[in-house]
């Protein structure tokens, strides 16, 4: 056979036998599979590249007639919708008898369910075709990362009621884990959000049906209502000023401060204690949700293990603070917010078990970025930053290594 001349060409050859298919939704997941190889090698903006996908596609199989071609248009049509095109879709003469269902379902049920921590919470909604010809009830699953700010992996497949059930079963033996009915605008909401930013990674996240499924998450989001509030799901501003001043003011009082002994703290080490706060506080403020108390066995290994090499230059008591100051703050955290000790205790003893790595890793200085490794550098050399012309001399009688460094 001939090697296919155009992507739409190819398109139609991989979709030769979408007639035989037995359901609308049987097509409607080959559709969806064939448009994430499009999506997949996006750089940026790829639900865009995929709309455009299927407007070229439609203007240049306008002309042809054969079932499978006629076909495969009115699921891309189905699927994508806002492509330029769509509207002129029309059946052709040999059409199965479930094209007529192509996208007629209805929601049956919408949840969510998550770690009590905060770092991701998964969507799950069930989708009924209007007749049962379209195909099985269904679940889509979509999974927010909270500390990356995407949606990390999405799913759609079946049977609904044994996904559904599994989910509540593996939730209800996690004392970890929650589960709740959710609005579905709400759901649509959170997940397109976090999904419109996966769609301009430069590099996708690497397992999982993020691509193939990505066309017929956005058709089944689409059939959800829409938030009456859509700045109900805007990212938190961070704290101000005085709020921070307040929030430490009252974990230095609070009983996980006294246990690890930082209320008694003073002299030389009150300065690299505050400034151990300053830095958990701006690592919180990083996040899209901004919120100082979500910690997490994850969190506390972005922020001791990577976050803080690369962007703080820390002296020996600094160091030998940190990790002391970690500890105390999760646990302050862990009790405002009202979660089961062991999560607590999960995360204390995961913070211990990363301070090895962590003296490792500010000893070498192998994660620093280079601005922060010249900060460093400029301090060792006992430069004094807030002396512009003391500055101004090391950095002209460092130029080449700078530059070298890429500072």
């Amino acid at each position: 056979m001939a090697t296919p001349q155009t992507p739409y060409d190819a398109v139609l050859h991989a979709a030769r036998d979408v007639t035989k298919l037995e359901s609308a939704l049987d097509a409607e997941m080959l559709g969806s599979a064939l448009l994430g190889s499009v999506y997949a090698i996006a750089e940026t903006d790829r639900d865009a590249a995929v709309r455009e996908f299927v407007t070229g596609f439609l203007a240049a199989t306008t002309r042809r007639r054969v079932a499978a071609a006629t076909t495969i248009r009115q699921v891309f049509a189905t699927l994508v919708p806002t492509a330029e095109g769509t509207e002129r879709v029309r059946p052709g003469s040999q059409a199965p008898s479930w094209t007529t269902q192509l996208g007629r379902v209805h929601l049956t049920g919408s949840w969510a369910y998550g770690d009590v921590y905060g770092d991701q919470t998964s969507y799950l909604a069930t989708f009924a075709y209007d007749d049962e010809s379209g195909g099985s009830e269904h679940a889509l699953v979509a999974l927010v990362d909270h500390n990356i700010g995407i949606t990390k992996d999405i799913f759609v497949g079946g049977p609904a009621e044994r996904i559904l059930d599994q989910v509540r079963q593996m939730c209800a033996d996690d004392e970890l884990t929650w589960f709740r009915t959710e609005d579905p605008a709400r759901l649509r909401g959170e997940v397109a959000r976090h999904l419109a930013v996966t769609d301009d990674l430069g590099e996708l996240p690497g397992e999982g049906s993020l691509a193939t499924d990505r066309a017929l998450v956005g058709a089944r989001l689409a059939m959800l209502p829409t938030a009456a509030d859509p700045t109900g799901t805007a990212e938190v501003e961070p704290l101000s000023a005085a709020e921070r001043t307040d929030l430490v003011r009252r974990f230095l009082a609070a009983p996980e401060a006294v246990r690890f002994g930082l209320d008694a703290v003073d002299g030389p080490e009150l300065a690299s204690l505050h400034f151990c706060l300053s830095l958990l506080l701006d690592h919180s403020a990083s996040f899209p949700d901004a919120d100082p108390m979500r910690w997490s066995p994850a969190v506390s290994g972005l922020f001791l293990l990577d976050w803080v090499h690369r962007r703080a230059v820390l002296d020996m008591d600094d160091a030998a603070m940190l990790p002391r100051v970690l500890r105390a703050w999760a646990r302050y955290a862990s009790r405002q917010r009202g979660l089961p000790e062991a999560a607590t205790t999960r995360t204390d003893e995961a913070i211990e078990e990363m301070v090895p790595e962590f003296a490792r890793l500010y000893s070498t200085g192998e994660r620093r970025s280079a601005a922060t490794a010249a900060v460093a550098q400029l301090m060792a050399d006992g430069v004094d930053p807030d002396d512009p012309a003391a500055l101004d001399a090391w950095i002209e009688a460092n130029r080449h290594r700078l530059a070298d460094d890429g500072a």
